[in-house]
């Protein structure tokens, strides 16, 4: 018996790995498209793409883990019932209820894997990404102030200043002239300098001291000093329409979301679209990682109904069925962010149901109760082809 669970869980080792290394590949392709405007204004090499990427992944293995988990299970009890291997085992006195130990472990380790994703692993990549796209947005900014050049690369903001430090990036004898609100025109002078960066409220400003402002309302002019005055640079034009303002709900610690839930961290100055966004997130993240062992056990029985089923119609139909979960989940969350339903029973009855189907669906594959499926249109086309 321990050869036999050693060898199913080696195949479902390897299904897995297989099927998340593709999901995670063509995202990966996909986000490549979506941000081809800032790779190629932020000029980035392979390696800084690269990190951009790792950083991305744990976002991205939450949701993919439990679909991944779950074609493993279903494509490799498939394989056996197609093999006849399941009807071989049962004629030598090993029932289904024996193979499950198996299965078991492979979704539990799965499930962990998944949780240290949606505790840990979400807000590490998030804050990271954000950083890294600050970090970029900063040096491209030093790069465009160039020493007595007017720079007017921003919309509504020209920088000027008449020296740069190459090592640590102090402007001197800094002017700027700043025109992005309506009716008012200031001018800026000071002899002192420097960009400054806020990656976690995602801000880059021009941080200048001992200057003064000149402002211009209509026929009327002002004149105020200041010890320390910010310029913001808006990022939409660095960042290429990239988005790194105040972190939404799924940019956020697991920490963060439960302090904001219990009514800290100032959740009394957030509204209540927001609290209930934080909501459904904390529930999300909870209910993501516990879908591996649902789906896994929901997908045992499943493959050993059918009979007569080829790996790439399991593939369809695993699919398909990882589609139905998915959109009862995106279905809670809508319900749950809008305020129509509590997110525990939005986001935790796709769980539910599919938990009750595995334990009537194993119970009917012990008893051998099958379906067949048969596609004779579909093979013939397949025959013509050929």
């Amino acid at each position: 018996m321990k050869l036999l669970h050693r060898q199913i869980f080696k195949e479902l080792l390897s299904i897995f790995s297989l099927s998340l290394s593709g999901f995670m590949g063509l995202i990966l392709i996909g986000r490549l498209l979506q941000f081809r405007d800032l790779f190629m204004g932020q000029s980035l090499g392979a390696l800084e793409m690269g990190k951009l990427f790792l950083y991305l992944c744990p976002f991205f293995l939450l949701v993919l883990t439990p679909i991944a988990t779950m074609l493993a299970i279903f494509l490799t009890f498939l394989r056996m019932n197609s093999d006849n291997e399941i009807t071989a085992l049962k004629s030598g006195g090993i029932s289904l209820y024996k193979l499950l130990p198996a299965p078991i472990i492979f979704c539990i380790l799965c499930t962990c894997a998944d949780v240290f994703f949606s505790l840990y692993g979400l807000s590490w990549g998030t804050e990271n990404f954000r950083t890294a796209l600050m970090e970029f947005a900063r040096t491209r900014s030093q790069l465009a102030i160039q020493p007595g050049v007017f720079n007017r690369d921003f919309p509504g903001l020209v920088f000027y200043a008449e020296n740069v430090d190459k090592k640590d990036g102090i402007m001197h004898s800094v002017f700027v002239r700043d025109s992005t609100r309506k009716a008012m025109t200031a001018t800026i002078v000071a002899p002192l300098g420097e960009i400054r960066t806020d990656s976690t409220r995602g801000r880059i400003m021009v941080h200048l001291e001992n200057g003064r402002i000149y402002q211009q309302n209509k026929d009327q002019l002002s004149v105020l000093k200041f010890k320390n005055y910010d310029v913001r640079i808006p990022l939409g034009n660095l960042l290429k329409g990239y988005s790194v303002d105040d972190p939404r709900p799924k940019e956020m610690a697991w920490e963060k979301l439960v302090r904001i839930s219990r009514g800290g961290d100032r959740a009394g100055d957030l509204d209540q679209k927001f609290l209930r966004k934080v909501q459904v997130e904390i529930q999300k993240r909870l209910a993501l990682p516990v879908a591996c062992l649902v789906l896994g056990m929901f997908a045992m029985p499943i493959a050993c109904i059918f009979k007569g089923l080829k790996q790439q119609y399991g593939l369809v139909i695993s699919m398909g069925l990882f589609l139905v979960y998915y959109t009862m989940l995106s279905l809670g969350i809508t319900l749950g962010e809008s305020g129509s339903l509590s997110p525990i029973i939005g986001l935790w009855a796709p769980n539910v149901l599919f938990a009750v189907l595995s334990i009537l669906l194993l119970k009917m594959a012990v008893m051998e109760h099958s379906f067949r499926i048969r596609i004779p249109f579909l093979k013939k086309k397949i025959r013509e082809a050929a």
